[in-house]
């Protein structure tokens, strides 16, 4: 059995937690929307055509905010086109994808169906086809409350309050060569900068994303975001960040060691924020936005096969498996221990496509890695403690890999803490300690753990349980210190609350 140590102290707080770290992605591709959240004439549907199943999921999973509508499809996108009347919408080609998208469903009916899933939504821009004054018109036409074209033209559409959306992208991946509109650094950067000032002339409330490196792979890595925040640092107040894990050549280990990946990528677009920073002797801190992760592979070799032009194909439906799960559960942990820098994050996406949530026209179920999103959603909510992880390492393709992940977050108003802990060995259990002394009078209150045999579990309509938490009661404390056994590759969510006189 492999040792590890957590060492934390209840003063050393590393950041209190944004609930938008919890977030998620809606792009019109394939069956997100359509079949997705929105399926007309299904019973399963309200008379807005919108699932209640998926709404219900959503809803339990607890996303605080949904970027929309891309992704690679806004780059392409006319936000007009998507608004008023649905009989007199047009039927477009849509590039990004190779599909027909029919705009039956668009901003409005997207802030309605955020609203019955208790979210708020994060839009994007287009500013690959597009730029600065359309991108002013959507913001006028979302967050103004009347008396000018576009306001007016909403109320016009049966919405009389504005949408008042306060977070929004300028664009996505423009670093990369796939995306219509693709631009240079400076380009975007220079882009970026005059569509920001405008829009927060128009609203000065709202926060802005620019565009950083599609994933740390790309060539332009590092000159991209130094180069384009050169241009708009004073008027964005987020860069995102971009990266998908795949484990298709099956070596597990290798893939489960991705979260070291991850830390290693915000590490470094932290420090260029912070070297453009010094550059212009500014007092304002660039935080970041992670707004695309996930694991993404499943469905590389169907996707290749798809026929054009057609509408709402299964596209992206990647079907996960256990180990997708746990990773998953380290990738959350990795978001958490930089929740001082990370303040936005969206797992993509959110319904059927390379998602957590699946549909069918008779249901809809919970893949596997719904279940680490949702213990760390509903319970690692308060400040991150600086947790120090002393473990046992193996060897893999981004180095050294710590068998254990873990992080502490603690609620002073529920008087709580949350450990989240993902054992990556394949062979071994694990067992940790903690010194919890500070927390005295602290006790286990809920210990829930994901565990399966075969890595390679997975949920279905048939079996929406083959991949299921359950709980378990392997922690202990004694004399103020934790004890917690954690079987061979597994998650655990460690729930810990003051006992009550």
């Amino acid at each position: 059995m492999k040792q590890a140590t957590l060492h934390l102290d209840a003063s050393f707080v590393l950041s209190s937690v944004d609930k938008r770290i919890y977030g998620s992605f809606i792009e019109h591709l394939g069956r997100a929307v359509y079949e997705g959240i929105y399926d007309p004439g299904n019973t399963l549907s309200d008379e807005a055509g919108l699932r209640q199943d998926v709404v219900k999921l959503v809803r339990e999973l607890g996303v605080p905010v949904v970027r929309y509508p891309g992704g690679n499809f806004v780059s392409g996108y006319r936000w007009e086109d998507g608004v008023g009347p649905k009989s007199e919408r047009p039927v477009r080609p849509e590039l990004a994808w190779n599909v027909i998208e029919t705009n039956e469903f668009g901003l409005n009916e997207f802030a309605q169906w955020a609203k019955q899933a208790d979210t708020e939504v994060m839009m994007a821009v287009n500013l690959g086809t597009r730029g600065p004054e359309d991108a002013k018109n959507l913001l006028e036409y979302t967050n103004f409350k009347g008396g000018t074209y576009y306001s007016d033209l909403r109320r016009k559409h049966g919405v009389e309050e504005p949408h008042n959306i306060k977070l929004w992208c300028l664009g996505n991946e423009m670093d990369g060569p796939w995306q219509m509109g693709h631009k240079t650094a400076y380009e975007y950067g220079r882009t970026a900068a005059e569509t920001g000032r405008i829009m927060k002339m128009l609203d000065p409330s709202i926060e802005l994303v620019a565009c950083g490196s599609s994933n740390i792979d790309m060539p332009t890595f590092a000159y991209w975001e130094d180069t384009m925040l050169e241009q708009c640092y004073d008027q964005v107040d987020y860069v995102s960040l971009h990266q998908y894990y795949s484990n298709a050549d099956n070596k597990t280990s290798d893939f489960l060691a991705g979260s070291v990946g991850m830390d290693r990528f915000i590490s470094s677009v932290t420090a260029i924020c912070d070297c453009v920073k010094a550059k212009k002797r500014s007092n304002k801190t660039i935080n970041l936005s992670f707004d695309e992760w996930n694991v993404w592979f499943h469905s590389n070799a169907a996707d290749a096969a798809l026929e054009r032009w057609q509408k709402a194909p299964h596209q992206l439906e990647d079907i996960y498996t256990f180990e997708d799960a746990l990773l998953v559960g380290s990738l959350l942990i990795t978001l958490l221990r930089h929740a001082d820098r990370v303040k936005v994050a969206c797992l993509a996406q959110l319904v059927n496509v390379i998602a957590p949530i699946m549909t069918s026209k008779t249901g809809a179920w919970r893949q596997t890695i719904f279940y680490p999103f949702y213990y760390a959603s509903r319970y690692a909510r308060g400040e991150v403690l600086n947790t120090l992880v002393q473990s046992p390492v193996y060897d893999s393709r981004y180095g050294d890999a710590p068998f254990l992940d873990a992080v502490a977050v603690k609620d002073d108003e529920a008087e709580a803490l949350t450990i989240l802990a993902v054992n990556k060995s394949l062979d071994d259990s694990l067992t940790f300690t903690c010194d919890l002394r500070q927390f005295a009078g602290y006790a286990v209150t809920e210990q829930i753990a994901l565990e399966h045999d075969d890595l390679k579990a997975v949920n279905t309509e048939e079996q929406p349980d083959c991949v299921s938490p359950r709980t378990v009661r392997t922690a202990s404390i004694s004399d103020g210190r934790l004890e917690v056994v954690m079987e061979q590759h597994s998650f655990q969510m460690i729930r810990l609350e003051k006992v009550k006189a």
